[in-house]
């Protein structure tokens, strides 16, 4: 028996289909968004489209942008020779408040997993490869401390050490099996200043 009009149950089914949003945190969303004023619904309707239609992979390190490169990349400011790799632009996101990096990344949007039946190929590594033929200095391996995050770290060392280019892990002090994006900035900060050669 459905408590709800279809139209309320659409829009909880819907909700439900967010990660990390479970059917009571969709109910809860689907009657805030019904009882805000009708402009805030439109205004957040359309910006949802607007992200989904202009947002796209900077051409060079893969994070989500809305140009040709992001921010990070376009900036004068950064340390082209170093880059920091890295699984998610969450993870970007999660090294940037701490204020303390001034290098660049490279989002390989995902981790080598074959168990899930990812494997090198699926990943942003071919275009890591081609960054170093830039003047790059140091490559900083930052993927979760996970089992895909840590197989994922050895394959980028094993590919790169041919090249001369110094290869460098962050340090414990992220928990094995954490997200970066869930780490607080002094946790992180100190896994970046404490990372060793890999």
């Amino acid at each position: 028996m459905d408590y709800y009009s279809s139209q309320i149950s659409k829009l909880i089914e819907a909700l439900s289909r967010l990660p990390g949003i479970g059917p009571k945190s969709a109910q809860r969303l689907a009657f805030h968004i019904i009882n805000m004023p009708k402009e805030q619904v439109e205004e957040l309707a359309d910006t949802m489209k607007s992200a989904r239609n202009n947002v796209r992979y900077c051409k060079t390190c893969f994070t989500l942008t809305d140009g040709d490169e992001c921010p990070i990349c376009r900036s004068s400011d950064r340390d082209k020779k170093t880059i920091m790799v890295v699984e998610t632009t969450r993870d970007l996101a999660a090294y940037e408040k701490t204020g303390k990096y001034n290098g660049v990344y490279h989002v390989l949007h995902g981790a080598i997993s074959p168990m899930l039946g990812i494997g090198p190929g699926d990943i942003r590594l071919k275009e890591l490869m081609e960054r170093l033929r830039e003047d790059v200095d140091e490559v900083i391996i930052a993927t979760n401390s996970s089992l895909e995050g840590e197989t994922t770290a050895m394959y980028i060392s094993k590919l790169i050490k041919p090249t001369g280019i110094k290869v460098s892990r962050i340090a414990s002090g992220v928990p094995v099996g954490g997200d970066l994006e869930c780490i607080d900035e002094v946790t992180l900060l100190r896994a970046l200043e404490g990372r060793t050669i890999i």
